[in-house]
C-alpha cells in the first residue's frame, strides 16, 4: 500500500531516511521543522494516516513510532557484527581507549554503509542529549576521515582525546558543537582536530 498524498509520501521518506541515518525515529517537532510546518498536530495527523495504511507502526506506550519493515525486504544477513572499540565522550574529550570486543547490530541501522566500514563506541556524557544520544548508548560510526559541515563526527583532538560532536569549519578553525543548550561549543585550530568517523546510528542497551 502506498501513501495517499504527496505530503504523506514526503513524510514517510523523511522518517525512513532519518532512521537509516541516525538509527532512531525523529520527533514530531523535528519533522515539523524539516517541512516548515508550525503545528505538530498537523504532523500527527499525517502520521496517523500513515499508520492506518500500515506504513508506520507506532509504539503507543511513549508516542514514538517506527517503520514497519516487510519481511520480504529484510536480507538474510539482517544481523551483522561490528567491533566495539571502546568509549567516546559526549561531553569533555576523553582519552581514546580500545577494547577487544564485537557486538551484533541490525543491518538496516547501517543504511548503505558496508558493515566492514563500521565500528561502535560506547557513549559517555550527555553533551549530545538533544540528538537523543545518551550516556551509555552505543554509537555506530562509519570509518571515514572526511566530513561535511554539520555532520556528527568522532573528532580526535591533538591525536589523543576523542569526542562526539557536530563539526563546523570556520577558515583555519574548527568548531565542535554539542547538542545540549547548557554547553558551549569548542573552537580549535583545524590542525589540532582530525575526523576519525561519521555517526551513522545508535543502539540503546536494554535496561
Amino acid at each position: 500500500m502506498q501513501p495517499r498524498t504527496q505530503r504523506q509520501k514526503q513524510i514517510l521518506d523523511y522518517i525512513s531516511s532519518f532512521i537509516e541515518r541516525h538509527g532512531y525515529e525523529p520527533s514530531y517537532a523535528q519533522i515539523a521543522r524539516h517541512f516548515g510546518v508550525s503545528s505538530k498536530a498537523t504532523i500527527a495527523k499525517h502520521i496517523a494516516a500513515l499508520e492506518r495504511r500500515g506504513l508506520l507502526l507506532r509504539h503507543h506506550e511513549d508516542g514514538a513510532f517506527g517503520i514497519e519493515v516487510n519481511v520480504e525486504e529484510v536480507p538474510s544477513g539482517a544481523i551483522c557484527e561490528v567491533p566495539l572499540l571502546g568509549r567516546i565522550a559526549a561531553g569533555e574529550p576523553i582519552d581514546a581507549v580500545s577494547d577487544a570486543e564485537s557486538i551484533s547490530v541490525p543491518r538496516f541501522l547501517l543504511g548503505r554503509v558496508r558493515p566492514e566500514r563500521v565500528y561502535a563506541l560506547r557513549v559517555k556524557g550527555d553533551s549530545m542529549i538533544d540528538e537523543h544520544i545518551c550516556d551509555g548508548d552505543i554509537a555506530l560510526i562509519e570509518n571515514r576521515t572526511e566530513a561535511r559541515d554539520g555532520e556528527i563526527v568522532v573528532a580526535l583532538i591533538e591525536g589523543t582525546r576523542a569526542t562526539l560532536k557536530r563539526l563546523f569549519r570556520f577558515g583555519a578553525m574548527v568548531e565542535l558543537r554539542p547538542a545540549n543548550s547548557q554547553l558551549q561549543p569548542m573552537r580549535l585550530p583545524a590542525s589540532q582536530v582530525s575526523v576519525q568517523g561519521i555517526f551513522r546510528g545508535l543502539l540503546r542497551p536494554s535496561a
